[in-house]
């Protein structure tokens, strides 16, 4: 009988915001595979290590996160190859995932490869909006608002058109796009109030008004919260 692949949401860095299923999954399975980018620190690896069991068979695969998309699909082909084979002598791999696997997570990636040929299951955990939002204390909807989730990646139109609809915005994977993003708000979303969140609960954690922030890029890690001022009050 096949084993269970199951990702771990482990929340946005804080290990205090883990679940109470997570570390118990983290403690029983007998296989644990960490993905992380070949150019960050493996930060799921290292939350997830004090849960493990003395005896758990580590896997640890390093993601070309900037290759083009041939290149990670071969990536990510490999990984399930591997994983699958866990699977098939019937042991059960779990994957660790920083925030909620199902969330811009890697491991989509290994459910829609494996999910045919073998049972999977998803352990859910906090987002980095949801964790910038706290701590923050920024609310992210109430009441008949709409919040929309943007990658930063999108192209300058496609941006713009989403944010003329919503009350707030999130904008990931904010990185090395911030200038772009700067002069996109200043043209199209000028009745935004912005606030940028880095490495939300980690050591090194930082919040700021995007008009406060004085650094070109931001870091791994980085997201904009936009609250159009009529939804602000």
């Amino acid at each position: 009988m096949s084993g269970e692949l199951v990702g771990i949401g482990l929340g946005p860095g804080d290990p205090e915001l883990l679940t109470l299923k997570a570390v118990r999954l983290l403690g029983e399975i007998p296989v644990v595979a960490t993905i992380a980018s070949d150019r960050a620190e493996p930060v799921a690896a290292r939350i997830a290590e004090p849960h493990l069991a003395a005896d758990v068979e580590r896997l640890a695969f390093r993601a070309p996160m900037h290759a083009d998309a041939g290149t990670r699909a071969a990536f990510y082909d490999e990984v399930a190859t591997v994983i699958g084979e866990k699977l098939a002598s019937g042991r059960r791999v779990g994957v660790p995932c920083l925030g909620d696997p199902l969330f811009y997570g890697s491991f989509i990636q290994l459910l829609e490869r494996l999910a045919p040929r073998h049972p999977c299951s998803v352990v859910p955990g906090v987002t980095a909006p949801h964790a910038a939002s706290a701590v923050l204390r920024l609310p992210l909807a109430r009441a008949r608002e709409s919040v929309l989730v943007l990658p930063a990646t999108l192209p300058d139109e496609r941006l713009a058109r989403g944010l003329a609809t919503a009350d707030t915005a999130v904008l990931v994977k904010l990185g090395r796009h911030l200038p772009r993003i700067r002069r996109l708000l200043a043209k199209a979303a000028p009745d935004f109030a912005a606030w940028i969140a880095s490495g939300v609960g980690t050591p090194e954690e930082r919040l700021a008004p995007l008009d406060r922030w004085q650094e070109p890029v931001a870091p791994y890690m980085s997201l904009l919260i936009l609250r159009r001022a009529m939804a602000a009050g």
